[in-house]
């Protein structure tokens, strides 16, 4: 059965959450995981812009009646509170609210770096292990979750990275737990990286 993984663009998203998870993902599919990836908005639009100004042609819209197995949503923006970014988006409210609708539908969430903060602001990490970029995890703290010092915190159905690069670990722990270890293996060598397994996975 194919699993199908959705990744949330929105203005000022930052680029290597989203882009290397995508990559990650892709190179899974190739090698032989049942994976369909798409770079989806809220929205109906043609270009995304990131934070660092590349400009991303999604592949459409976040369907919530034909939902994704899979949903990985990117920071970018929280500690600056710039206008475009994960806090823009977290006031804005319409992204927590979306993640929320699908995360209740049954949807597994993931997040990248500042990301965590827009599963923060939906309630999904109250009370849960989570982590994010260092610089915002006092303010995850203060949202009511239980930071954990890992790269990558497990917790079933929702599950947490911290900065930047650690959305490849996040991307590689899904692509292990999807697909199998060997898959996961085999797109690390594939991409030239050292796997960090500093994984936090709660026991049911």
């Amino acid at each position: 059965m194919t699993t199908d993984i959705a990744i949330l663009l929105y203005d000022g998203f930052d680029e290597l959450d989203a882009i290397a998870p995508y990559e990650v993902f892709q190179n899974a599919a190739a090698l032989g995981a049942d994976f369909s990836v798409r770079l989806v908005t809220l929205d109906d639009r043609t270009q995304v812009t990131a934070s660092h100004g590349l400009r991303v042609e999604p592949d459409g819209t976040l369907d919530f009646d034909d939902r994704p197995d899979v949903l990985v949503v990117p920071g970018g923006g929280w500690n600056s509170r710039s206008e475009a970014g994960a806090w823009a988006e977290a006031e804005r409210g319409v992204v927590p609210d979306a993640v929320a609708t699908l995360h209740d539908s049954g949807v597994t969430v993931a997040s990248v770096c500042t990301g965590g903060m827009l599963l923060a602001r939906a309630g999904l990490t109250d009370g849960r292990p989570a982590v994010t970029h260092a610089s915002a995890v006092d303010d995850l703290r203060d949202s009511g979750a239980d930071v954990v010092d890992a790269r990558v915190v497990d917790d079933g159905d929702l599950l947490t990275a911290g900065g930047v690069t650690s959305g490849l670990d996040l991307a590689l722990h899904l692509v292990d737990r999807l697909a199998g270890s060997a898959i996961a293996d085999r797109v690390a060598t594939e991409i030239e990286y050292e796997r960090r397994f500093e994984v936090h996975e709660e026991t049911k």
